[in-house]
């Protein structure tokens, strides 16, 4: 469930770049301005981050970024259920051109950012230099405690939104009772007019055919006598003609051949004949002018013609009409039912109340564990007697968020009392603080893969041993990345790579190396003393990797 491979081409200022990070702890160094970042910025990019224009290399069509992890078993289902081929691996794929248009693969089968930033929210947990920001914002700080709980809101949510809905429908009601009785009357009127009707689904269609045929009865009448009359005369009928045809083809057929097949054919059609004018009689015997029922279909059809012009419709729309007006009346009088809106009110009030004090009682459980874990934290990154608090207060009124307010607090020094974090701890310490909840934190999620994009900013000294130190002891159970500029967490790593940046006459390019032995004692060497390397701090940086490896 790790990172296996990552690779880039003309992105921002990399032209081709392939990388296979290790597992354990990785850290990625370089000079200032060498593009450290390009990396995790690529890494989002394929793992579904809003992408634009800028980040294709000037002077390239579009630029290509893929990412290759270990397939992990709670992503199989969604991969099925979304489409997508499974495997052992799971490749996320992202380009975008000069123009920024945008297209992503997720195994190779073209996908949509939103489903990759769905696939990487269980691969990746990326934790960016400017995670102390969100210590200030109230939904981050809950979404914080909530994660640490093992809970989600979702439910709060869904019943909140459902309770709002109630709580509309029926002050709706309320407000629109005098609308709703008149809206109501008039419905049940025009249903009683059209009830009178009792219009069939296909009636209108059966009544046109019926009332045409009996309004020409008389000439249809007429036709079927002619039609038998020329079929069965005496003097000139088709069937005596065809018989005749026949038995004198038939008289000659050993003459000629060919009479034998135009006789079978005769013979043929004297039977249909025959057939014909036997269907005529049993019409006739059938069919007369009828009058009386001619006159009830003159009737029933004025009754539909007048309702249609009244109500401005078709005939034939009628009986949709007429059933659409009783839903309608269906949902008025719901909908003037204020005693059963009003316990359906109170009962969405009761699923809220019980979904939101669950939800509170699990955040008061976690609280103070978080708010120990942390606090131990902090000990030893710079801030010892340190304490951290996660404080809750009830809100004056009822939220989709639940119950609670939760603040985090911090007392810098022993003796002080805690107050928020964004008013009394200085950029450095909150950097501290932020780098200790992500470390406590970083347990929670699913995502095997942990990155640190310079979290450590602002600290130094024995802080950035124990950063360099705690980092190493993630990457025991997890895969971490680290951008770092500090010696003493670079080396911690188990993994180290550098970013160069170089100038060309194509132009300026950035790369990234794994290092080992001298270069690596190098690398150190040069974040411990800048560019000119001395005996000094050669000496220094194989100590510290030293160290680091014992």
């Amino acid at each position: 469930m790790t990172l296996k491979r990552i690779a880039l081409r003309d992105f921002v200022i990399v032209r081709e770049l392939e990388l296979e990070p290790g597992d354990g702890f990785s850290v990625l160094t370089g000079e200032t301005g060498a593009g450290k970042s390009i990396l995790v910025d690529a890494l989002q990019l394929a793992l579904g981050a809003r992408s634009d224009a800028g980040v294709v290399r000037e002077g390239a069509a579009r630029t290509d970024i893929s990412a290759e992890f270990d397939l992990p078993a709670t992503l199989a289902p969604w991969l099925e259920e979304a489409g997508f081929e499974g495997g052992d691996t799971l490749l996320l794929r992202r380009s975008i051109d000069s123009q920024g248009k945008s297209r992503a693969w997720i195994n190779g089968s073209p996908a949509t950012a939103a489903q990759l930033r769905e696939a990487g929210e269980q691969l990746v947990d990326i934790h960016g230099q400017h995670a102390w920001q969100s210590l200030t914002r109230p939904d981050s700080v809950r979404a914080l405690l909530d994660a640490y709980a093992g809970v989600t809101g979702n439910s709060v949510q869904q019943a909140w939104d459902a309770w709002r809905a109630a709580q509309k429908t029926l002050v709706q009601a309320r407000e629109a009772q005098d609308t709703l009785q008149r809206e109501r009357e008039r419905l049940a009127w025009q249903i009683g007019e059209l009830d009178k009707l009792a219009p069939g689904a296909d009636e209108w269609e059966e009544l046109n055919t019926n009332h045409t045929r009996l309004s020409h009865a008389q000439a249809l009448l007429d036709a079927a006598r002619n039609a038998l009359q020329a079929l069965e005369g005496e003097d000139a009928g088709a069937t005596a003609s065809l018989s005749q045809a026949q038995t004198l083809l038939q008289a000659q057929e050993q003459l000629e051949p060919e009479f034998q097949s135009l006789a079978e054919v005769l013979a043929s059609a004297l039977a249909q004949a025959e057939d014909a004018a036997h269907s005529l009689h049993t019409y006739l015997r059938k069919t007369d002018l009828d009058p009386d029922r001619l006159a009830e279909l003159d009737e029933r059809m004025a009754l539909w013609l007048s309702l249609a012009r009244r109500y401005k419709r078709t005939p034939a729309e009628l009986p949709a009409l007429l059933a659409g007006w009783r839903q309608e009346l269906e949902r008025l009088d719901a909908s003037a039912d204020l005693a059963a809106l009003e316990a359906a009110e109170k009962e969405q009030g009761r699923a809220y109340t019980a979904q939101a004090t669950a939800l509170s009682k699990a955040r008061a459980k976690a609280a103070p564990k978080l708010a120990t874990a942390i606090t131990q934290a902090m000990q030893g990154l710079g801030m010892q007697g340190g304490r951290f608090e996660v404080g809750l207060q009830p809100l004056p009124q009822p939220s989709a968020s639940g119950l609670d307010e939760v603040s985090f607090m911090v007392a810098g020094h022993p003796g002080a009392t805690p107050r928020p974090v964004g008013k009394v701890a200085s950029g450095g310490e909150l950097s501290r603080i932020a780098l200790a909840i992500a470390v406590t934190t970083s347990r929670l999620g699913t995502a095997q893969t942990l990155i640190f994009d310079e979290v450590d900013a602002g600290v130094g000294g024995a802080v950035a041993e124990t950063v360099g130190r705690l980092m190493k002891q993630l990457g025991r159970d997890r895969q971490v990345l680290a951008v770092t500029h500090l010696p003493q967490v670079a080396a911690c790593a188990d993994h180290h790579l550098v970013v160069s940046k170089r100038a060309d006459k194509a132009g300026t390019t950035s790369t990234v190396e794994p290092v080992q032995g001298e270069q690596r004692v190098a690398e150190v060497a040069r974040m411990l003393g800048g560019e000119r390397l001395s005996g000094t701090t050669l000496a220094h940086a194989k100590e510290m990797l030293g160290s680091a490896a014992a």
